[in-house]
């Protein structure tokens, strides 16, 4: 879809040039449309249809998801279970979570019933927190949270959308995880794409996808996350049930127990070198 619209761009842009620089003078007219210059290409009018179609679908998500207020949420916080998958397969228990988001680039992320391990994003560094402090996370680790961050559903809604060298294309109808849908594919100026599928009935998102190009073997990769069990949680409808799905396979599930919108997070807790402590904090 991408390849076409672009070749149909250049193709009607190719065409005027052409008209203009060939010395071929055009054909006197005394008509009112010969006179009001020439009517746009039918493949600009396509793509401007397109364009606007995918836009409105789009909004329609927002407002199903709670409009204004779903985009100005300042903070989140959730409390969940998560379950790791190897090759499609559990791998291990399920671990309880709590994560602590501030918009646009904060989160915190605790693990284990005594939230003792945690793990702080600010920016684009990462910290793993233990009993012995504080270090950095691991290449790799870091890599594929800001990879993950990127593309992340609320960024493609909330930043994306604002970026006027993004490109809208409507795909049209789609099932995601079995659900009549309609599709929508974007695309920004360094040409990363992601494509959204929107339940036809609710018009909330149902299904994200995006592809990558591994750095060291140069393979294509493919990541999805599916969006269920919505609820609504201080305006706001949220999934409770997110799935992960790495090149086919399922890689990781969460489901959230209760999620806080705006309650107005303590610095502190972004702060690596902080000694924040959650068991010690009062809450409001």
């Amino acid at each position: 879809m991408k390849l076409l619209l672009t070749m149909a761009l250049v193709c009607s842009v190719w065409s005027c040039s052409q008209g203009q620089n060939s010395g071929t003078p055009a054909p006197a007219s005394s008509s009112p449309a010969a006179a009001s210059g020439p009517s746009p290409p039918a493949s600009a009018n396509s793509a401007d249809d397109n364009a606007r179609k995918a836009r409105e679908l789009v909004n329609q998500a927002i407002q199903a998801l709670g409009g204004p207020i779903y985009l100005n949420i300042r903070d989140r916080e959730q409390q969940g279970r998560g379950y790791a998958f190897h090759s499609g397969r559990p791998s291990g228990g399920g671990d309880v979570f709590w994560t602590f988001a501030e918009f646009p680039d904060k989160e915190r992320i605790e693990y284990t019933k005594e939230r003792d391990i945690a793990r702080v994003f600010v920016g684009n560094k990462g910290y793993e927190i233990t009993y012995k402090g504080a270090r950095p996370v691991e290449p790799k680790d870091l890599e594929d949270y800001l990879r993950q961050r990127k593309f992340a559903l609320d960024v493609i809604l909330r930043t994306w959308l604002n970026d006027p060298g993004v490109i809208l294309l409507y795909e049209g109808n789609s099932i995601a995880a079995q659900h009549p849908a309609l599709r929508v594919n974007l695309i920004n100026a360094n040409n990363d794409s992601v494509t959204l599928d929107f339940d036809l009935d609710t018009h909330l998102p149902v299904r994200k996808a995006f592809e990558w190009r591994d750095p060291v073997d140069r393979q294509k990769n493919l990541e999805e996350e599916i969006y269920e069990n919505y609820r609504q949680a201080s305006g706001v409808m949220v999934p409770y049930n997110v799935t992960r799905y790495f090149n086919g396979d399922m890689s990781r599930q969460r489901f959230f127990f209760t999620v806080t919108i705006n309650q107005g997070l303590d610095p502190a807790m972004f702060d690596p070198n902080s000694g924040y402590n959650p068991n010690k904090q009062v809450k409001k």
